[in-house]
């Protein structure tokens, strides 16, 4: 589990990265940054849900991941 939700948390600061690469590359003319902030929310909605299921079947216990 805590792996899991490590490499999500690596996978929304690498989406949050490209997204400014391409604000900056781009100057806003293109899509790509709407697109990639999408993926950041979707990733990090993703994120809570898994944690919250975690937490409902008991893989995370009360004081946490250890």
């Amino acid at each position: 589990m805590r792996v899991l939700a490590l490499l999500l948390i690596a996978l929304i600061l690498a989406s949050l990265a490209s997204a400014l690469y391409y604000l900056v590359k781009d100057k806003g003319k293109s899509e790509r940054t709407v697109k990639m902030l999408t993926v950041r929310i979707a990733l990090s909605f993703i994120l809570f849900a898994l944690l919250m299921l975690g937490h409902y079947l008991g893989f995370i216990p009360e004081n946490g991941l250890r």
